[in-house]
């Protein structure tokens, strides 16, 4: 969904400085100076409007959690929900994925979330999916021997080609469900999922633990998500909607899914919290 511009973004943002990191490539090698240098540190990528970040750094008040987000309307709600907390264990970058190698040195992170993020469904998009190989690999570049990622999205076809991108970039899957919800109790859960989980939507995760790297990696994956899609879908996955209305005549949709897609505006609306 795009974000609506917020008003008086830099002032507001201003106000958040005490959670906010301005020049994170500073602090390459010392973030953990922003709590102690034992701390377990845990990094998420593409925070949103940083419920899941602040409530997860609220319940674990001695593990430091960086939360990157290149959208900086986004990033300004997370920062003023970490204000009112008054949390002193996160911290708010706004900036790219793509620059983690240079925001983190090797073996400084612990774990990371990766939190319905974008599918980018074409096949020309797929480098660009945070859980595409390429990625998954640059993340070993500063993620501990045995750190974890852990994924979560309502999307079936990218949560499944993501399973064979973990495996190929060297990571053990484990924990993996296709019904996060039904299996698993007392979650924290993101914007997005709240309200996937209120229409009765399946929530898919996995962990996927960072070990060697693979000697053989077989027949490379399909990359467009239309190859992932299952049977039957039972939503519109996050990010897939202008894909599939393409695609309507080749992919088997319920006439309810095509109502909803046809009913869909050209152009999002906007977030409506302001």
């Amino acid at each position: 969904m795009r974000m609506r511009k917020k008003k008086n973004l830099i002032p507001r943002m201003e106000r958040c400085a005490a959670v906010q990191e301005k020049d994170p490539y500073a602090m390459r090698g010392r973030w953990r100076e922003w709590l102690t240098p034992e701390c377990e540190l845990c990094l998420e990528i593409g925070c949103g409007k940083g419920t899941f970040t602040v409530e997860t750094a609220a319940a674990h008040p001695d593990q430091l959690f960086v939360a990157v987000e290149r959208v900086a309307d986004c990033l300004l709600l997370a920062m003023e929900k970490g204000m009112r907390r008054e949390l002193h264990n996160v911290v708010f970058v706004c900036d790219d994925a793509a620059q983690l190698g240079d925001m983190f040195a090797p073996g400084e992170v612990d774990r990371m979330y990766i939190n319905f993020c974008d599918p980018w469904p074409s096949k020309k998009h797929a480098k660009r999916r945070l859980t595409y190989e390429g990625f998954l690999r640059s993340y070993r570049d500063f993620l501990k021997d045995g750190g974890v990622i852990e994924f979560k999205t309502d999307n079936r076809p990218l949560f499944d080609f993501s399973l064979t991108q973990f495996e190929r970039a060297g990571y053990a899957l484990s924990e993996v469900t296709y019904d996060l919800h039904k299996e698993y109790s007392d979650i924290i859960m993101t914007d997005y999922e709240a309200r996937f989980v209120a229409e009765g939507v399946k929530i898919h995760r996995c962990v996927a633990t960072k070990v060697e790297l693979p000697t053989e990696l077989g027949e490379p994956p399909l990359l467009s998500l239309l190859d992932y899609l299952p049977d039957e879908l039972d939503h519109i996955p996050y990010g897939m909607d202008n894909v599939l209305w393409e695609n309507r005549g080749r992919v088997k949709l319920s006439e309810k899914l095509l109502a909803q897609l046809e009913g869909q505006p050209a152009e999002d609306k906007g977030d409506e919290e302001s």
